[in-house]
């Protein structure tokens, strides 16, 4: 893997922005950043930018089912790997894969080929799958959304200890409904276990989500969407995941899912350290509007929308990078904030911290450069340029 050196450029790095900067690459980790007037000799390539460029770090997607025509669901090598190489030309640099409620054996066979994805496909310049997101089966059918109803299953902690083995120990966080029979018992247990239990498709109430908290819930799967809203005599899911510091809280910032109102009263209840930007996005992500599949089920995508034949919202079509444009103008944060929400954020709730969600010497070379009209001018996954 050769060195490189980013130079010119605006740099967004962990400790302030760098007016014209640079950043020397080396074994797909970032070795050091500093102004483009005080760089050192070196025998790396260099790539020559301009002040019209600000390098961010790589968007980190904890909330996709598929794109350019690939499920995580398809239960192959090569839906992965499109997905995997597909997304760094959104921003995305590494993600969860995240699954559906399906018949058991579906998802069984989902699991084992991520968990192999993982250990043995998860190469550098491709956006890298830190781990599997376990959307249902355990929530709730009042709430269900685009999950298929018949396969849902109340939480049980055995068949998930199996679903786990199964990926490789790769399940890093489980979209439930607590207020399901074993629900709390259920939460307790992925927290002593490292996954993030994450509240969705749940018709709990506001009682029910202060016990989840007190379970070991951390998190809350697509705010407003598949959960009970906001009353003046209870607020629900909504309103406890506003409420309740101990929750992070996904947001698909498509302007549809959820109104631009509603996106920017979210974040000033929550700032900009309890918002997690993801796109739910389907296959039909970056294909032509037509028909696809989504667990079994038929949905149209037209116009921007992914429904169901009864007209459920089914996942989105929405790009990363557009999520971040679009939080910027719904709400009027600056792009420094709105990378806390796209990279930071998620990193630091999937305890990727340490390598991953900022520009910093030692973390990976996960690097975004955007124009400036924020679009994605050039993406590197690990060191190596992906896009």
């Amino acid at each position: 893997m050769k060195d490189l050196v980013l130079v010119n450029a605006k740099i967004l790095t962990e400790k302030g922005l760098i007016e014209k900067g640079y950043i020397h690459i080396k074994e797909g980790k970032i070795v050091e950043t500093g102004a483009a007037s005080s760089l050192p000799h070196h025998h790396a390539e260099v790539i020559e930018l301009t002040d019209d460029n600000t390098i961010v770090p790589g968007f980190i997607d904890v909330h996709i089912h598929g794109a350019g025509g690939a499920d995580t669901m398809d239960a192959t090598e090569e839906a992965l790997n499109t997905m995997a190489s597909i997304l760094p030309e959104e921003g995305t640099t590494s993600f969860l894969a995240t699954t559906i409620t399906q018949d058991q054996s579906a998802i069984i066979k989902a699991l084992e080929n991520a968990g192999d994805y993982i250990s043995q496909h998860n190469h550098p310049g491709k956006a890298e799958v830190l781990g599997v997101h376990l959307e249902g089966p355990f929530i709730n059918e009042s709430r269900k959304g685009a999950q298929p109803e018949q396969h849902i299953r109340v939480p049980d902690i055995e068949l998930f200890a199996r679903m786990q083995n199964a990926s490789g120990n790769h399940i890093r966080l489980v979209t439930l409904a607590p207020e399901m029979e074993n629900g709390y018992e259920f939460i307790t247990y992925l927290a002593e276990n490292g996954v993030i239990a994450s509240v969705g498709h749940s018709d709990a109430t506001y009682g029910q989500m202060a016990e989840a908290v007190k379970a070991g819930a951390t998190h809350v799967t697509h705010l407003f969407n598949g959960m009970r809203g906001m009353h003046h005599r209870d607020p629900g899911v909504a309103g406890a995941a506003l409420l309740f510091d101990e929750l992070k809280i996904e947001m698909i910032a498509d302007g549809i899912h959820v109104v631009p109102e509603m996106l920017n009263l979210s974040l000033r209840a929550k700032g900009t350290g309890g918002v997690i930007l993801i796109t739910d996005s389907m296959r039909a992500k970056c294909l032509k509007n037509g028909t696809y599949d989504l667990g079994g089920q038929e949905v149209n995508v037209a116009d921007g929308k992914a429904l169901l034949a009864d007209g459920t919202l089914a996942g989105s079509i929405l790009k990363m990078k557009d999520s971040l444009k679009n939080m910027m103008e719904f709400t009027g944060i600056s792009l420094e904030e709105a990378m806390k929400l796209a990279s930071e954020n998620p990193a630091r709730q999937l305890n990727v911290f340490d390598r991953k969600g900022s520009i910093a010497p030692g973390k990976d070379a996960d690097l975004v450069i955007l124009d400036h009209n924020l679009e994605v001018s050039m993406a590197f996954c690990r060191g190596v340029r992906s896009f």
